[in-house]
């Protein structure tokens, strides 16, 4: 190709972030951090403008020459120039318009009010407010592990819904899949093109999930409330519905673990304007401990990641050891308690003697979580022993 033909690039976005600029596909989701003075090179060339004159332009705007050969290989590299095939056109984002109701002004004021009116009520009446104690709604512990397993699905399908529509709301691709990890039906949202829009925008799509959940919350127990029998206990329903409530605060307490990609590691990230802050953050944190140590041929180094994301790393860290903090209170006053009520009911179903509904129940339930927990140890080794022999 001559130097004085314009090249052919696909439709690309420029997104500054500080000194550095975001430019990538968003019918590819394929993203590039670049520095300010190559982006704006990139530009001119995405305008029509030759390399031969943009090598000239880009040393007499900056004052130093550009290996330009070198440049387009890297873009070529990244799929940013076209190739002989058509640019691809991304496809109109279908539910767009949804979106933009679940997150208009009536929506929210729909969301603060069923948020508002639960908490007023559970200030009244304490038994609105899910609790480890209100886990088993009944003593079936089989009934109990089937109804929480299938009731989760459609809740937390709503969560990464919302992460999706949040997204399609500003116009971008955002998919939601399902898939299964091991032999757990898993809900997951791609968040294609959120790099292509600048960094203020980025903080709903991370938090809308989060947001589902806190009015999802609010309206189990505006449901546990109304279906009240005639005494004032819970009925039947409004215990199912509460029990279901405390797997959506643990869902809402994970995602404070922020030693893991969670939705507010993400919002950390943009604030930040981060690009790897997890693995640099971690790093530093356990260079940090190896040094203290005295074990510094463990030490990594720190050069792979960019001043920016190290400086911002050190102010992380403490975040991070804060989310270990979280994971050991969900395990020891979340997860822990529920499993004391879950041995409890089965010794006490297979102990009594008799051979009743109870007694297969509490059998049944155990066959289940141990075949479960037996069939997940198998499947890490095998992936184990399968990655052993790849390597």
């Amino acid at each position: 190709m001559s130097s004085d033909t314009p090249v052919l690039f696909h439709d690309l976005s420029f997104v500054p972030e500080g000194e550095e600029t975001v430019v990538g596909r968003l019918d590819t989701g394929s993203y590039a951090v670049l520095p300010s003075d190559g982006a704006a090179l990139l530009g001119r060339m995405a305008d029509g403008m030759p390399p031969a004159n943009a090598a000239q332009w880009y040393e007499a705007e900056f004052g130093e020459p550009i290996d330009m050969d070198d440049f387009l290989e890297t873009l070529r590299e990244l799929g940013f120039v076209r190739t002989g095939e058509a640019t691809t056109r991304a496809a109109p984002v279908r539910f767009q318009k949804l979106g933009a109701v679940a997150f208009s002004p009536l929506a929210w004021l729909v969301y603060a009010a069923v948020t508002i009116t639960w908490l007023l009520l559970g200030a009244r009446y304490d038994d609105l407010l899910p609790d480890p104690s209100q886990f088993f709604f009944v003593q079936s512990a089989l009934a109990v592990q089937l109804v929480i397993t299938f009731g989760q699905l459609p809740l937390i399908f709503l969560h990464e819904g919302f992460h999706t529509l949040a997204g399609r709301r500003l116009g971008l691709p955002s998919k939601l899949g399902m898939s299964n990890r091991f032999m757990y039906v898993v809900f997951e949202t791609r968040m294609n093109g959120l790099f292509s829009v600048a960094s203020k925008k980025r903080y709903l799509p991370f938090l809308s999930g989060m947001l589902a959940d806190v009015v999802v919350l609010g309206l189990l127990g505006l449901l546990a409330h109304v279906t009240r029998d005639a005494s004032g206990a819970l009925s039947l329903t409004g215990r199912v519905a509460i029990a279901l409530g405390f797997t959506v605060v643990m869902r809402l307490v994970w995602q404070f673990q922020l030693y893991l990609r969670t939705d507010l590691y993400y919002v950390f990230a943009t604030a930040l304007h981060c690009h790897d802050l997890h693995d640099a953050s971690v790093t530093l944190l356990r260079n940090r401990m190896w040094r203290a140590l005295g074990r510094p041929e463990r030490v990594v180094d720190e050069g792979q990641w960019t001043e920016h994301d190290r400086k911002a790393g050190r102010w992380y860290g403490p975040f991070v050891v804060l989310g270990i903090a979280v994971m050991l209170s969900l395990a020891v006053f979340g997860s822990l308690p529920i499993v004391v009520q879950y041995v409890e009911i089965i010794g006490r179903n297979l102990s009594s003697g008799r051979l009743d509904l109870y007694f297969w129940d509490a059998v049944v339930s155990l066959v289940i979580n141990v075949g479960q927990l037996a069939l997940v140890a198998h499947l890490a080794r095998r992936k184990r022993r399968i990655g052993r022999e790849v390597s």
